[in-house]
């Protein structure tokens, strides 16, 4: 799950990292104030207008602007307020702006990168930080991998001082920002684990030219994981304006669903079985267009639905239903395999493979259908035919 800068950064606040003064506000008018009340307090005219969404690239999208006075601040935000921003994380239809955050400006000496995240490889959360902060991270890796540095918290005894020492002394930190650099990549990392992060990122770190260490942005994400454990404190932080619809819709009806831009969809029972399903479409020259991951315990009513939301793309051509029946079993699949079809009177091509508990009851169901449905004895052959059938790309 992700949340906006501006609920990053309370979040920030109330583990005790430091951060800009700033106002969300939900329209353009209230921008007006908020700058107002900004300048009042810090008497400082130079103000900073952030477009709120849920991606990063918004300062080369213009989606930052830097103004001086009240006035400008109201232009910059009526010019940001219901646009349609266009990143390189938004994709081409990009997102539109429906909240802003307006904070007070900044006299910059230095940026860097900060962020925590979930690093799969080591079984353990990775402590990422760069002296080129404010660029895009992946950028860095690529060209100069050297200026990135890391450490691994052991999960046992958490995050150790000469862990960050070694980061700080990594960096070249000045000696007069190291204590403040300390007490804030602490307090990073308490937050991760409290509030069951999956990336921490503050990019960029910033040292004022008082030598004052702020998080100047702050991206967080969220291990959906972990929802049982938040729900109530990640309703109220969830904007559902961000989520692609039918994300929304499976999400209440107890589905994993991501939407993609192919052209296959993909009903599979698993996660790492619905990854493997989405690479060997792809290695057979499909793109599938969604992730769907029914669960183990699915119903017929939950096939039938899940049907229904992969349908909702009008890009999909063809449908690969990929089941290993554990809990699961094949003819309830199977059963609702044959129910979907009927009532949604599905004209895309349908390829399903079946393997695993009461297989052979669910290969009769479906030939006893009499739909234009195409057997699959295998992943790979499944993915092939469905490939074919559905015109590849």
């Amino acid at each position: 799950m992700n949340i906006h800068e501006y609920q990053a950064k309370d979040l920030f606040r109330k583990y005790g990292i430091p951060v800009p003064k700033g106002v969300a506000v939900m329209s353009a008018e209230g921008a007006v104030e908020a700058a107002r009340r900004l300048i009042e307090l810090t008497n400082n005219e130079v103000l900073v207008v952030k477009a709120q969404i849920h991606a990063g690239g918004r300062g080369k999208a213009g989606g930052v602007k830097v103004v001086k006075g009240v006035e400008s601040a109201a232009a910059a935000a009526r010019e940001l307020y219901g646009k349609t921003l266009v990143t390189h994380q938004t994709g081409p239809d990009g997102k539109l702006v429906q909240r802003l955050l307006v904070e007070q400006g900044l006299d910059i000496a230095t940026e860097m990168y900060l962020a925590l995240v979930v690093d799969r490889e080591s079984k353990r959360v990775a402590v990422m930080v760069s002296t080129e902060g404010g660029m895009d991270i992946e950028e860095v890796a690529a060209t100069t991998p050297h200026k990135i540095h890391t450490v691994f918290i052991d999960p046992a005894v958490g995050l150790q001082d000469f862990q960050v020492r070694q980061l700080m002394f990594g960096m070249g930190l000045p000696k007069d920002a190291q204590k403040s650099f300390r007490k804030l990549v602490h307090s990073l990392a308490k937050l991760f684990e409290a509030e069951d992060c999956s990336i921490a990122e503050i990019n960029p770190l910033v040292i004022t030219k008082s030598g004052n260490l702020l998080a100047l942005d702050g991206k967080i994400n969220f291990d959906g994981n972990a929802d049982f454990r938040h729900a109530a404190a990640w309703d109220e932080l969830r904007d559902v304006s961000e989520e692609a619809p039918t994300e929304t819709e499976a999400k209440e009806a107890g589905l994993s669903y991501i939407q993609l831009d192919g052209t296959i969809g993909c009903l599979v029972n698993g996660a790492g079985l619905a990854m493997s399903t989405m690479d060997v479409i792809k290695h057979y020259g499909g793109e599938p267009a969604n992730f769907l991951d029914v669960g183990g315990g699915a119903s017929q009513e939950s096939v039938t639905k899940a049907f229904k939301i992969i349908l909702r793309s009008p890009n999909v051509t063809g449908i690969f239903v990929n089941i290993f029946g554990g809990i699961m079993k094949c003819d309830i699949i199977a059963n609702g395999i044959v129910a979907a079809t009927r009532e949604l009177g599905l004209k895309v091509p349908l390829v399903v493979r079946l393997a695993g508990t009461n297989v052979r009851k669910g290969k009769d169901i479906l030939e006893r259908s009499e739909l234009a449905i195409t057997a699959a004895d295998s992943m790979a052959d499944g993915a092939q035919k469905i490939v074919a059938l559905a015109g590849g790309q």
